[in-house]
């Protein structure tokens, strides 16, 4: 892992991930013809690239039951820990519309309503999500969503990972279909003879997924384009330096364009922190996966100050920021631009992917210093509502009026006027 003296040149700002003209041209083809072939488009392609393509999509009660049985109880209960951390914390974000009165019985208010429909993308492929499932539908049932649907490709056998099944059940939620791909984004959006379209789609994918996304939105809504997974770590001459490595870790074994980075103010650690790096990564059963993520966007940073490390990382947005420092709290608060910040040596970024209850759909390549992690909000729709009586109208129709003809609009002016003062006595 490269040690670097820091500078102001530092950025996480790098291309999608795979990204390009012929996959933007595949995800289009795909999604026109589930639009217009439905059913049958998506098992095509799920033939195709998922090697399986289920006679029928959705899945069953008796395929539900028999995941959760096969499951280990103790792994069962973990998840429905979980579950019950994420709901805690998620529940505090919920919040009631308003009613102001403005004079005479008039007013004005917002109705916050739950979105009826949404569908999670949960990836599949050689490994099992359970936490995507937990962290994209609790958020949703706590805004009130009333129909969650879950897609998922299956194995070439026609099967969906027992603790993806599992975490399904935990939650109640049974309209889980077997679909991966921009094929399943499609039939979300658009919805075919089997499935009923959405008004979201949540959840994370590889590039087809996220470029199938991002061509419905507008149809639908959609959470975010994420990209590959980042931590960010500042710490001190106080931290360990094999917690610090491992922890870089756990987001390089995600994907070979993770960004794994640490800024510390102690030459020693940063040496250090190099060596464990390369210890542990020859044990890392995805190893290549990590190594390819160190070497190409990994770096170790020496800063003079603490006060230099904080501006890199309001600078760099990161996904995750852990704070590992003597006074970590303190130097917490001088932080405004992160997806999630994991204060002290106990709280290492995993703590929150799966267990402490804050959500793990965060904010990638710099874009935390305008968006957030997925939550309630992301749920819900507000809408505006306005009351006037005669009286609050008939004072305040001449300005509004003359706003109206400001901007050229003499419809605007017409319609607010034809109420007429004395239209009552004609």
């Amino acid at each position: 892992m490269k040690i670097k003296v820091l500078t102001d040149e530092i950025s996480l700002k790098r291309p999608l991930e795979g990204g390009n003209e012929e996959q933007l041209k595949t995800v289009r083809q795909v999604l026109a013809d589930v639009r217009e072939k439905g059913d049958e488009a998506v098992k095509a392609y799920s033939r195709k690239w998922d090697g399986y393509a289920p006679e029928n999509l959705r899945v069953t009660e008796q395929e539900i039951e028999e995941a959760v049985k096969s499951l280990d109880p103790q792994l069962v209960q973990d998840l429905k820990e979980a579950a019950s951390n994420i709901r805690l914390y998620h529940e505090q974000q919920k919040r009631e519309g308003y009613k102001l009165q403005i004079a005479d019985g008039s007013w004005l208010g917002q109705r916050i309503l739950p979105i009826s429909s949404v569908g999670l993308y949960v990836p599949g492929g050689s490994a099992a999500y359970p936490s995507s499932v937990l962290m994209n539908v609790i958020p949703a049932q706590v805004a009130g969503v009333k129909r969650i649907v879950l897609a998922s490709p299956s194995d070439k056998s026609g099967k969906l990972p027992a603790a993806v099944l599992t975490a399904a059940s935990i939650l109640g939620i049974d309209e889980i279909y077997k679909m991966g791909g921009a094929q399943a984004i499609g039939a979300l959006a658009f919805g075919t003879e089997t499935i009923q379209g959405v008004d979201k789609i949540t959840g994370p994918g590889n590039i087809f997924v996220a470029l199938a996304k991002r061509e419905v939105f507008g149809e639908v809504a959609i959470d975010m384009i994420a990209g590959p997974s980042e931590i960010a770590i500042i710490a001190d001459d106080s931290a360990y330096p094999d917690e610090i490595a491992a922890d870089l870790l756990s987001q390089a074994e995600h994907d070979p364009m993770a960004c794994p980075i640490l800024i510390t103010t102690s030459k020693l650690l940063a040496e250090n922190v190099q060596v464990q790096v390369e210890k542990q990564l020859q044990t890392l059963p995805r190893e290549a996966i990590a190594r390819k993520s160190v070497e190409n966007f990994g770096c170790i940073y020496i800063a003079e100050s603490m006060q230099q490390a904080t501006k890199a990382i309001n600078q760099l947005a990161p996904e995750h920021l852990e704070i590992v420092t003597e006074d970590a709290l303190k130097v917490s608060e001088a932080i405004d631009n992160a997806g999630a910040i994991f204060i002290g040596r106990y709280s290492s970024e995993p703590v929150g992917d799966y267990f402490a209850g804050t959500n793990h759909v965060l904010p990638t390549n710099s874009t935390a210093r305008f968006a957030s992690g997925l939550n309630v909000d992301d749920f819900l729709k507000k809408t505006n509502v306005v009351y006037y009586t005669e009286k609050t109208w008939s004072e305040n129709a001449p300005k509004i009026a003359r706003l109206a003809r400001l901007e050229g609009l003499e419809g605007h002016a017409r319609a607010v006027e034809s109420r007429g003062w004395n239209k009552g006595e004609e």
